[in-house]
């Protein structure tokens, strides 16, 4: 895996320049000089009006006792004056006795003073509006400029560096948006009306253009007011179901987990995790499961990648970074203690059999996948390649070394043939593989779009669409029938267009984000993060939502399920439906903590959904995430349609804690102590948490 998730802040549109405070920074040189003249001498920056740049001003609304008035009755001209001594100056500005002060008198055309009333405003929210980026950018070049350093010339700023050396990122402002494609997306909504992603619903209420609740749609069905056949309509009413944050159980594991998906059928779920270790459940009933079994990877290296069971249900294939699968039986009368081993690195008479004893693997496996019939598995390898093993055979049938650099994700393209093989790698190409045409060992066609590597790739079983999730934080539907031939594919140099960030430790600049010049997806999907880990997308099922949407898990937690139009159609937040809901263990488990780079507090509570799985037959979804503090544990949260109620009366109770086992644990609800601090948390948690009251709102510890 190579080292190739932005991040989203509430932004505010900024207001009108004129409405702006002036900042009058040496009022001794000022004397008596027009506010004009000072602004015209000393200040050269205006901000901006039309959204693009990223400046969040402070809300007034913030402090109870903070009295705020309309821009037009009195805010549009007050100056905010500083006064700054030697002694201020080298104790940073923390003078417990200096005190912020603000005047509202102003000078009119007749120079005639008019007092305005004056606003209370605190410290904290002085602060704070000096930590914004605009303000942040001006001070560190004042500063360069009394230091002696030359001012940055506005020419200078693509090159993305300020005067000090540090890199900064790229000023808004200039378009960069526009770079992305258009949302909603008109393929995308021509998709949606074709009837292949799910049926269109239209307004009965003409007037208010209001969307019809499930209540209303189960009374029109009743009284045969829709025109459409019983069918479609049913179709509408299941499709409208989507999962909410709020979790039913919250499932937690002693480490992190990688994977976790539902059977075809709906009747089983399996979660990898780092421990080596694959549970199993049993979901016949998805809203009250059993454990079924464990099966467990020896000599494994850093973690489980990935698992796929058999069509049939019967056996579980798994890998980790080693060219061995395990095929475990999940009947639980049979012993998985001793796994069937597939060595992918055996290909026939020509190479020599070797017995697994967990010493050295010359590649590793990300990616696994059962063929429809279940006689073959494919594999995507660090070695650039792709496999292909026969079960029955006990070896590897072909290998394609078709990559240049690691395959993170392989699938097939159509659920009853083996033929169609597709791979995605972190030289952020997909490539379609025929194995009827395979004499000259090229592959049958290229998607291209993606600028960094990929992580994922899901096929929709219809042998046309593929889905995939890429580091350059988009996720990209694609047609088979408008895939890049191979000849014009080899003569593209794929690396032009790429930066090789690294994905694990460092924030993706969608400053820096530029469209591929040859991009042939139909669909681009935007607002998730792909950091830190491969994290998977999947397409909805057809039963439980007529394949209406697509979703991927994300670094800041969420589950983002996206319409075919590429807008939103839902989030499930897991980090809040989880948070603080196990207490701190800080004994060593088996991983450290895995921050980006920069984090403030990389001990906190984190939650990374790495992957997530729908239920085929009930609007119910399973998230498996990198959970807790430090992201160090686990959890597989579900999360099932309850018209966002905050509780339930039915049995099992919402936001049940549990441990592997489906035991519930009262360990879990313990209060973790910070810092001699304890904190209550709720079980049922709520839509946004509130401060405690008489607690400052920058106090990080009073959340």
């Amino acid at each position: 895996m190579s080292s190739q998730e932005p991040t989203g802040t509430n932004q505010r549109e900024s207001p009108d320049p004129s409405s702006h405070a002036t900042n009058i920074y040496d009022t001794e040189e000022a004397g008596d000089e027009s506010l004009d003249e000072v602004d015209d001498d000393d200040m050269d920056f205006e901000p901006m009006t039309d959204g693009s740049e990223e400046v969040e001003f402070f809300d007034p609304t913030d402090e109870a006792e903070a009295e705020f008035h309309d821009a037009d009755d009195g805010l549009s001209r007050v100056e905010l004056e500083f006064s700054m001594n030697d002694n201020d100056d080298e104790n940073g500005g923390n003078n417990e006795n200096a005190t912020d002060t603000q005047t509202g008198t102003t000078q009119h055309a007749a120079n005639a003073p008019v007092h305005r009333p004056l606003v209370q405003v605190t410290r904290s929210q002085i602060m704070r509006l000096f930590g914004q980026h605009g303000l942040q950018d001006l001070f560190r070049t004042h500063q360069a400029n009394a230091s002696g350093n030359p001012l940055l010339d506005e020419d200078d700023e693509d090159d993305g560096y300020t005067a000090r050396g540090s890199r900064r990122r790229r000023r808004r402002g200039q378009g960069v948006a526009s770079n992305y494609p258009p949302i909603p997306s008109q393929e995308g909504k021509r998709l949606m009306g074709s009837g292949t992603f799910g049926e269109s619903g239209f307004y009965e209420d003409k007037l208010r253009k209001r969307k019809d609740r499930l209540a209303r749609r189960l009374v029109y069905r009743e009284l045969g007011i829709h025109q459409d056949p019983p069918g479609r309509a049913n179709k509408l009413i299941s499709q409208g179901l989507l999962p909410s944050s709020n979790a039913d159980t919250i499932i937690h594991y002693n480490a992190r987990c990688y994977s976790g998906q539902f059977s075809d059928d709906g009747n089983f779920f399996f979660c990898c995790g780092q421990d080596f270790k694959v549970r199993m459940y049993d979901t016949s009933n998805p809203y009250n499961w059993k454990y079924y079994k464990t099966a467990e990877y020896p000599y494994g290296q850093w973690t489980i990648t990935d698992a796929s069971l058999s069509p049939d249900n019967k056996f579980l294939a798994y890998s980790s970074i080693r060219s061995v699968v395990f095929l475990a039986p999940t009947d639980p009368t049979l012993s998985a203690e001793q796994p069937t081993a597939l060595d992918f690195a055996y290909m026939g008479q020509s190479s020599r059999r070797r017995q697994f004893t967990g010493g050295y693997s010359h590649f590793g496996i990300w990616s696994i996948r059962f063929s429809g019939d279940g006689r073959e598995v494919v594999a995507g390898t660090s070695d650039h390649s792709v496999y292909v093993y026969d079960v029955e055979a006990k070896q590897s049938i072909l290998r394609i070394p078709g990559h240049n650099d690691d395959v993170n994700a392989v699938c097939f393209g159509d659920n009853s043939s083996p033929h169609i093989l597709y791979s995605g790698s972190d030289d952020t190409l997909i490539k379609v593989w025929d194995r009827r045409s395979m004499g000259d060992s090229r592959e049958a066609g290229v998607f291209m779009g993606h600028t960094e590597g990929l992580t994922y790739v899901d096929s929709k079983g219809d042998g046309r669409y593929v889905l995939s999730n890429g580091k350059d934080q988009t996720m990209k539907l694609w047609d088979l029938r408008k895939m890049m031939p191979t000849e014009k594919a080899s003569e593209i140099d794929v690396n032009r267009y790429s930066t090789g960030f690294d994905y694990r430790f460092m924030p993706y600049s969608e400053a820096e984000y530029e469209p591929h010049p040859y991009d042939c997806s139909l669909v681009t999907f935007r607002g998730h993060r792909v950091l830190k880990t491969l994290i998977r997308c999947h397409f909805s099922p057809p039963g439980s939502t007529d394949s209406r949407y697509v979703y991927s898990g994300s670094e800041d937690g969420c589950v983002y399920i996206y319409n075919m139009d590429a807008t939103l159609a839902g989030r499930i937040d897991v980090n809040q439906a989880t948070h603080h809901s196990r207490p701190r263990d800080d004994s060593p488990i088996y991983t450290h903590q895995y921050s980006i780079r920069g984090s403030r507090n990389p001990d906190e509570w984190k939650t990374c959904v790495r992957d997530a799985s729908w239920h085929p037959n009930a609007p119910v979804v399973a998230a498996t995430s990198w959970n807790g503090y430090g992201m160090q544990t686990g959890t597989c949260t579900t999360h099932s349609w309850n018209d966002n109620a905050e509780d339930d009366e039915g049995e099992p109770r919402m936001g049940v804690r549990v441990n592997q086992l489906l035991e519930e644990d009262e360990s879990l609800y313990g209060h973790p102590q910070r810092g001699g601090r304890s904190s209550q948390f709720r079980s049922r948690l709520r839509s946004q948490r509130v401060p405690p009251t008489g607690e400052d709102d920058d106090d990080a510890e009073g959340w």
